[in-house]
Parts: structure tokens; sequence; C-alpha cells
């Protein structure tokens, strides 16, 4: 089964992280992601801030916002092939970020599995 893990951290408390910590926990991330190549079947980069989004919806394309609404910043996602949830959530609690103020995973599982249809 599929599940999205989506990286999300409460921008109030990025300021409480030194550069020598952000250096070191994305160092690990990305070694994490080496690490669990065999069940990530796609990786989202990072995302730009919030104020560079454009949002489209009924009745017209949004440019100034409002953009994300709760108080996370979406870092960024990945999409893992795993049998059940127990070992999605075995996947996340791997991830190096979690050691940064404010930052979690959401694990998600996928409704429709789309590479059925190719």
């Amino acid at each position: 089964m599929k599940y999205v893990l989506m990286f999300t951290s409460d921008a109030s408390q990025a300021a409480d992280v030194t550069q020598e910590q952000a250096q070191d926990v994305y160092g690990r991330i990305y070694g994490w992601f080496g690490e669990h190549a065999a069940v990530i079947s796609d990786s989202g980069a990072e995302l730009q801030p919030v104020e560079t989004a454009t949002t489209v919806r009924t009745g017209g394309v949004v440019v100034d916002g409002p953009f994300n609404e709760a108080k996370e910043v979406i870092g960024g996602f990945s999409v893992i092939e795993v049998p059940d949830m127990d070992a999605a959530l075995a996947v996340a609690r791997t991830w190096p970020g979690l050691e940064l103020p404010g930052v979690a995973v959401e694990v998600r599982p996928m409704v429709v599995d789309y590479s059925q249809f190719e």
C-alpha cells in the first residue's frame, strides 16, 4: 500500500534552530533518503515559501493569498510503499528532521494507486 509522508514544520519555531543544527539534520535527511530508497516510490523536493504560491480556486486564480491557512509549513513529501500503516509509521519515526523543534511527519494512506491504470 502507498502512503504519503508529508514533512511539516511550525515556522514560528524555526528561529530556535542554529545553522549548525540545520546543516547537521539536513545532511542526515539526505542519507535517510538513500537508506529508505527501497520503500520510497516518489520523493518530493522541499517546497518554496508559501509567499511564492498561486492558488487556483473555483471562480479564478488567487495570487495574493491566503495560501496556507495552517500554522505548519509543508517542507516536502515522499510517497512510500509498505505493507501497512504500522510499517509506514516505523519509516516516519526515523525521519531525522523530527529532531528539530516544531517538525512533524504526517502519514496518510493514498486512496487510489493510479499506477494500476498504466
